[in-house]
């Protein structure tokens, strides 16, 4: 019987990979911003280092609504001696640069360019007056004669931002592999960049098996229950960025070997749920074993029974073999998900250029806890008011109790018991 540690390993040499193959497959242009009818770079993960075709800022500017000022000017101002300037004209965000002549300040608005000249901003609250003269309502500049004191040094560079203190042309701006969220398409933007290169999403196969499945939303005979994997697991390997082609097979070998080689040219992964276990009808064990797919005890709970391998699939048509690597989870609906989480989340995360881990923390126990103690026991819980943990109870098919719960609890082989306030690991999976 494997360890949990043992099966992850197992589960990212089989998968690590595909990252050298997307990197093969190059990229394709996108739009850096949205718009009607494409759709655009969010979420996707550069295939090209993207450098910054200009410095940002591009120029000087100020990081306050004040005055800019030549510093030298301002060296002797006390609160008793105050130094007066006249005002000069105002440099409004979008103004195009002008040169500050001696012996004046003047107004200059947050992310407007600092004109020729000056050397720092003074913000207008300890200017006197603490209010521009005369500007708004119209009036660009203040008003001939009007004059600014102030009461206090200030040093050179003083709220400026300078040009390139962001990022300096050409300097790398994005890396290959970044996936791009908000921040990373402003920082295109910002740069006016309207194209990237992106990689190609992993494309998963996802299987469900079982003659007792049925669509949700359609009847159900008697012994029938609805498909809940496709929807659970199409939607959390959605959530690892990839592409998902669905297909349920009924309990024969034949169905599944067809689901396999409808998509196996066009799919990166294939996983299944089902029929893998020990009973009569294991009819993923039976299809896909004699393809080269390893089927093993986990010693895990919920969850043991695992399947993994390259799957070598030989179309009937003669056409040449196709190799793709096969993941396959029991088919009770928690079994799946935990073994997902367990075991196939983190790597497509990590590939598809996402935080591969849960948050983590080590908490106290809310109540006595009991586990099997050979099995690494994966429980689902809430926390409390008091940040304890309340776990509940182990059966792999109360689904309904999953989505109640905010972490999965981790008992360790070893384990058999451990009393209320006892520290366990948990991951936060209400994120």
């Amino acid at each position: 019987m494997r360890s949990y540690a043992e099966h992850q390993r197992a589960v990212h040499e089989l998968l690590d990979p595909l990252a050298a193959r997307l990197d093969a497959a190059g990229g394709r242009p996108v739009p850096v911003s949205a718009s009607v009818g494409r759709a655009d770079a969010h979420g996707r993960v550069l295939a090209r280092d993207v450098h910054a075709p200009v410095a940002l800022p591009g120029f000087d500017n100020s990081q306050m609504d004040g005055y800019a000022v030549r510093s030298a000017e301002l060296a002797g101002a006390r609160p008793g001696s105050p130094v007066r300037l006249a005002v000069g004209p105002t440099s409004a965000a979008g103004d195009a640069p002008f040169a500050l002549a001696p012996g004046t300040a003047s107004p200059v608005m947050t992310g407007a360019a600092i004109p020729a000249g000056a050397d720092a901003v003074v913000p207008i609250e300890v200017a006197d007056p603490s209010a521009f003269i005369g500007l708004g309502a119209g009036r660009h500049d203040s008003p001939d004669g009007s004059v600014v004191g102030f009461t206090a040094p200030v040093a050179p560079g003083a709220y400026i931002r300078r040009a390139g203190s962001d990022i300096a042309e050409g300097a790398l701006l994005l890396a290959a592999g970044t996936r791009l969220g908000p921040a990373q398409l402003g920082s295109l933007a910002a740069a006016g960049v309207t194209e990237v290169l992106v990689r190609r999403p992993l494309r998963v196969l996802l299987v469900s098996t079982g003659h007792e499945l049925q669509a949700p939303g359609l009847p159900l005979r008697p012994g029938q229950i609805h498909d809940a994997n496709t929807t659970m697991l199409g939607a959390a390997l959605r959530g690892c960025g990839v592409e998902v082609i669905e297909a349920l097979a009924p309990d024969d070998a034949a169905s599944v070997r067809a689901a396999l080689e409808a998509s196996a040219r066009r799919v990166d992964l294939v996983v299944t749920t089902g029929g893998v276990s020990a009973g009569a009808f294991e009819v993923v064990r039976e299809a896909l074993a004699p393809l080269g797919v390893e089927f093993v005890k986990v010693a895990i709970q919920p969850g043991g029974p695992q399947g993994l391998g390259t799957a070598r699939i030989e179309p009937e048509d003669g056409d040449s073999p196709v190799e793709v690597p096969v993941v396959a989870f029991p088919g009770n609906p928690v079994s799946a998900l935990v073994s997902f989480e367990l075991f196939l989340r983190p790597v497509l995360r990590r590939l598809e250029g996402l935080a591969p881990d849960r948050h983590r923390a080590r908490l106290p126990l809310a109540h006595e806890v009991v586990s099997p103690r050979a099995k690494h026991q994966v429980r689902r819980g809430v926390l409390d008011g008091d940040g304890a943990v309340e776990v509940g109870a182990p059966s792999s098919h109360l689904l309904h109790a999953y989505a109640q719960a905010t972490v999965l609890v981790h008992l360790p082989v070893g384990v058999d018991a451990l009393p209320a306030g006892a520290a366990v690991d948990v991951w936060r999976i209400d994120d």
